[in-house]
């Protein structure tokens, strides 16, 4: 993402001020796993609690190499009757790395794999009036089989609105029952960045681990049992320090992605998901060593970027 990708202010202000808008995010990576054991089997191969879920629940998670480095960030959920299933969604650059994990993993259980990504839509509902437009709302990553406009649908809440989830043949059909306006996708990335979220692929890469990203609440968990890349994870956590810590970024212009952080003559980071907010003017997230802290002003380019505390707020 670029600055000159950079949304409409007055669009994502309306998102921000009690309106709610359709966002297609139908390109997202999406399969799905199903069988006796297909719970116990991604147990093993992510850093969250998956067998644990109770149908019509759902989290976060990460897919960790052996040094516990993220493969991906991935939403689970368990969709609950009829045909019980584990779903998942993944940003599109990390799909293949999830799929080949898991298809090399099956081997043994009594789990089957299915590509989503071609066969069903995603449709985003997002900002304040969301879950007035999809008729349900709860808690996040709650889901539910539903029909809109006639069509087989999951409704899925989320930290923004909520998501529905069909057949991609439905999604005109489904779009046109739920009579939302869309909008671009970088509308939707001003509340992410205000949030505090970080992207896979933007954000956080093949050479993060998720206590940097500040996931570690979010993705893992502390308590299950064994995992690909567990002992670097749990290390980390109970005995050191990251060397790079997600911040938010207070720019002087919009910036774009990619762009140095240097504090004095020291690289530092590299400028992330970079928006401008009606809130809060050009804003960004990125990965700063830890020398870096709050309140400390970097150099981007030609602009000046004040370290900030997340998630943005004032």
């Amino acid at each position: 993402m670029t600055a000159a990708a950079l949304a409409d202010p007055a669009v994502a202000d309306r998102l921000l001020t009690g309106d709610v808008a359709l966002v297609d995010r139908s390109e997202r990576g999406k399969l799905a796993l199903t069988g006796p054991q297909a719970a116990e089997l991604l147990n093993g191969q992510l850093s969250n609690d998956v067998e644990a879920l109770a149908p019509g629940a759902g989290c976060m998670a990460a897919l960790l190499t052996n040094k516990g480095k993220m493969l991906a960030e991935l939403r689970v959920l368990a969709v609950g009757d009829p045909a019980p299933e584990l779903w998942l969604d993944t940003e599109r650059v990390a799909l293949q790395a999830l799929f080949d994990a898991v298809r090399r993993g099956m081997v043994g259980w009594q789990a089957e794999l299915h590509k989503r990504t071609v066969q069903q839509a995603l449709l985003s509902l997002v900002g304040p009036r969301a879950g007035e437009a999809a008729g349900w709302s709860g808690a996040e990553h709650d889901n539910r089989r539903a029909q809109v406009g006639g069509a087989d649908v999951v409704l899925v809440t989320t930290d923004l609105g909520v998501d529905v989830v069909c057949a991609a043949q439905d999604a005109q059909r489904v779009r046109d029952a739920l009579g939302v306006p869309e909008a671009p996708e970088a509308a939707a990335e001003v509340l992410r960045v205000e949030s505090g979220r970080p992207r896979y692929g933007i954000d956080a890469d093949e050479t993060t681990i998720p206590q940097e990203a500040g996931l570690n609440e979010r993705v893992v968990s502390f308590s299950k049992g064994c995992y690909v890349g567990q002992e670097t994870v749990a290390r980390l956590h109970y005995r050191g320090k990251p060397n790079r810590n997600l911040r938010g970024l207070r720019l002087s212009e919009p910036v774009p992605t990619g762009t140095p952080l240097l504090l004095g003559d020291r690289e530092v980071g590299r400028v992330g998901s970079s928006v401008l907010s009606p809130r809060h003017g050009p804003i960004g997230l990125a990965l700063v060593r830890r020398e870096a802290g709050p309140g400390d002003e970097l150099r981007a380019g030609a602009a000046t970027a004040v370290v900030a505390e997340l998630p943005f707020g004032g």
